[in-house]
């Protein structure tokens, strides 16, 4: 989406990735004019190449290995997640004019919230404090950002939504999300809106500044089975989602890496809130389509189907177990180093 945005706003676009036959199945759908060029992030020669043929203006870094794919493949996240940022800066700095940098960084850097307990929001001076490694990566490569002589900007996106349509369901995500506690706060962001923030992030006279990327107040602070409920029935899923397992109220450590965001900052500077979740949600529903009809015919089945694909189906207990969850299903969640 954020090449797209791009594009059609008639930026020169160059978009890299690994050349797999996915991504080239991929890349047959960008817009005319998008420039592709295929590269391999981990590989610090290929990325000094690469820049240095593209002489890029402004680089906008999105490859990330996401929960919970970063718990079984530990290595490969940290090279994707933080060594290939490490990359990106020391290639753009020895450019002749070099670029500005904008990192896409996540609200997982602040760690588990516990809405119970907590009554603030999140903003871009709350205290870092990741409690996995995919945080604990984005917080090590926010601190290379940081510490680089480019000009730049950090984004630390919420939980970004999509309205397209798609049937397509990855088990792996499919378990997570239902390991998150159904009451934990999230602040949705539509797709859309990201792409917008990521494109005026490029330009803006706004600089070396941590930005956070929600939806608006008013309308996109959710809980966690709130919005995987009103999401599905935008689908077609009559009854919505199978509700999960609520947090522990009495355990801090027991919650996801989510919370509701204060974005005035942001909007301030990058004027990216466009669509509101109730926008979001008529336009899941409008790309649906008829399909929405057979999809509510199945419901019953769908929801037999999550249901049996939950983390915590035969798992003992009454409150959501995020981290011992995880630890089972796909590994060590831990940061890097952390205690055994």
């Amino acid at each position: 989406m954020v090449v797209k945005t791009l594009a059609d706003a008639g930026r020169r676009v160059v978009a890299t990735d690994l050349d797999v036959p996915a991504n080239r199945k991929a890349a047959a759908e960008l817009p005319a004019g998008v420039e592709m060029r295929w590269a391999d992030l981990t590989d610090a020669a290929a990325v000094d190449a690469l820049v240095a043929a593209v002489s890029p203006a402004a680089i906008i870094h999105l490859a990330a290995i996401i929960p919970p794919f970063c718990y079984m493949r530990r290595g490969l996240a940290r090279k994707v997640n933080v060594d290939a940022t490490a990359s990106l800066l020391r290639a753009a700095a020895a450019q002749p004019e070099p670029p500005r940098f904008v990192q896409a960084s996540s609200v997982a850097v602040y760690g588990a919230r516990n809405p119970h307990r907590i009554s603030d929001v999140l903003t871009p001076d709350t205290p870092v404090n990741p409690a996995d490694i995919y945080g604990a990566h984005k917080v090590e490569a926010e601190g290379l950002v940081r510490t680089s002589e480019l000009d730049w900007l950090i984004l630390r996106l919420g939980g970004v939504m999509s309205s397209q349509f798609s049937v397509d369901m990855d088990v792996d995500l499919i378990s997570f999300e239902s390991v998150l506690p159904a009451d934990g706060r999230l602040q949705t962001v539509d797709v859309r809106d990201v792409a917008a923030a990521f494109m005026a992030a490029t330009t803006v006279e706004t600089t070396r500044e941590v930005l956070l990327i929600g939806g608006d107040s008013a309308t996109h602070r959710h809980t966690q089975s709130v919005v995987g409920s009103q999401a599905a029935a935008a689908m077609g899923i009559s009854g919505g989602l199978p509700i999960g397992r609520s947090g522990n109220p009495d355990d801090d450590a027991a919650w996801f890496a989510t919370d509701w965001m204060d974005t005035s900052r942001s909007q301030e500077v990058l004027r990216f809130q466009r669509h509101t979740w109730p926008q979001l949600l008529a336009d899941t529903r409008a790309n649906a389509g008829w399909k929405r009809y057979p999809i509510g015919l199945a419901a019953p089945l769908i929801r037999a189907f999550l249901r049996s694909k939950s983390a915590y189906k035969d798992y003992p207990g009454e409150y959501a177990d995020v981290w011992n969850a995880i630890d089972k299903k796909w590994g060590d969640h831990r940061p890097d180093g952390g205690p055994a």
